[in-house]
């Protein structure tokens, strides 16, 4: 078959681009070469730019369907555990049972974070955002493991991602606990990954903590839902910050710092916001006329999504997961109320109906995080820890390739054109 080509037309001059075609997915003209005529294409917010080939994820928004690996999404969050999805991430393949048990006894040795490390958390305010704090001691962890930074090397780049796998959870754990003035609990190797956090977030010295396996079965599910998501935000912050030569817990703490944003990684926490401000199921009505007002600036958080076009993959799962866990819970909040009774106004009204306007992963995950007793500021504590693997999955697959480069994009610009300074004193 013979290489397809886009041509573009600039002042009577033609200009010939590769157009190239994946697995799957849009086809993608190469503009690597415009650069030698004397032009950069222009697309702010990477709308129809693909800024990297990946192995990792695909995504195709207007049917709802999310692929790791080429596998569904559905499948991985109710027939494998998260761990399961980290081996595959990484490495590519589904782990067989002698690569699992093996994945699973190293991440386990790996979740104790150095004494060292405790320090730096008396260096933060009792009320600092657990975000704040999760960000600093990540990027600190290269102070730990500054023998092990050869970026070079394959292993010592799989090293650093079981690393970080095993004690994100740990650090993300001690985050609550400053927060609320508790001691800093330590792993446990007995518990699965899910049930250890739990344990690590809510067991105090005084008394043991009963992990739910309903609870823990949540969890786990939450990890899997959030693990990677193709070139978004944070993902492609820690590709940039790697492409750089950065170590990769640097990459993973300029990761955490993007996901921060409200329009990113904070959305559940933002939704949950949303449910406070309605307050009860009365009020509901209210907010859904100021909802379909194209005049008013409320919206509802927690519905649709920017990639997903008909429905989410994950909001089915993650569904069903909420209501397992409010009924194991049985938890009589008005909040949750409001929550429920959104849901179903979502579902059957027509206006949400037809513009596709479904309940979408984040809005059943802030939902199970309140019902669990996770505080809102850990919601992106939570979503972080989850999307770690795919953070350092991408990192590890960028620095394998041979062609990659430190990532240098182009602007157009539209200030002043050359002009003399004048001295001050004049």
């Amino acid at each position: 078959m013979a290489e397809r080509k886009a041509t573009i037309q600039i002042d009577g001059n033609s200009i010939e681009l590769p157009v190239l075609t994946g697995t799957a997915g849009h086809d993608v003209i190469d503009v690597r070469t415009l650069g030698k005529h004397g032009y950069f294409t222009f697309d702010p917010g990477f709308l129809a730019t693909g800024s990297c080939e990946s192995k990792i994820t695909y995504i195709d928004g207007e049917n709802g369907v999310l692929l790791h690996r080429g596998y569904p999404i559905d499948q991985l969050a109710t027939e494998a555990d998260y761990l399961e999805v980290c081996y595959m991430l990484i490495h590519g393949e589904a782990p067989n049972t002698e690569q699992y048990n093996e994945f699973k006894e190293t991440i386990t040795n790996h979740t104790m974070v150095h004494q060292g490390l405790h320090g730096f958390f008396g260096g933060f305010r009792r009320d600092a955002h657990p975000m704040a704090m999760l960000c600093a001691v990540t990027g600190a962890l290269s102070s730990f493991y500054h023998d092990d930074l050869n970026i070079a090397d394959p292993e010592q780049r799989v090293r650093s991602a079981y690393r970080l796998i095993a004690k994100i959870p740990t650090i993300a754990a001690m985050c609550y606990k400053h927060n609320v003035g508790q001691p800093f609990v330590y792993p446990k190797n007995s518990l699965s990954f899910s049930e250890n956090f739990l344990n690590m977030m809510f067991s105090v010295p005084a008394e043991d903590y009963e992990v739910s396996p309903v609870i823990a079965k949540a969890m786990d599910r939450i990890f899997t839902l959030h693990a990677d998501h193709e070139q978004n935000a944070s993902t492609s912050t820690v590709r940039l910050a790697g492409s750089s030569g950065a170590n990769p817990y640097a990459c993973i703490a300029a990761g955490v710092a993007s996901l921060w944003g409200p329009a990113h990684g904070g959305a559940n926490e933002a939704c949950l916001k949303m449910l406070a401000e309605i307050g009860s199921v009365d009020r509901i009505p209210e907010f859904i006329k100021k909802a379909k007002d194209k005049n008013d600036p409320f919206r509802l958080m927690g519905f649709g999504h920017r990639v997903y076009k008909n429905f989410d993959p994950r909001a089915k799962v993650m569904r069903d997961t909420c209501h397992e866990v409010l009924s194991e819970l049985n938890i009589q909040d008005p909040l949750l109320d409001v929550a429920m009774e959104l849901e179903r106004i979502a579902l059957e009204d027509p206006y949400f109906v037809e513009k596709k306007l479904y309940p979408n992963v984040d809005f059943y995950s802030g939902i199970i995080l309140k019902a669990i007793g996770i505080p809102t500021n850990m919601f992106t504590v939570i979503f972080a820890l989850s999307r770690t693997v795919g953070w350092i999955s991408h990192w590890h697959e960028m620095l394998s390739e041979a062609s990659q480069k430190i990532g240098r994009p182009r602007q157009l610009y539209t200030g002043e054109a050359q002009r003399d300074f004048s001295p001050i004193k004049k």
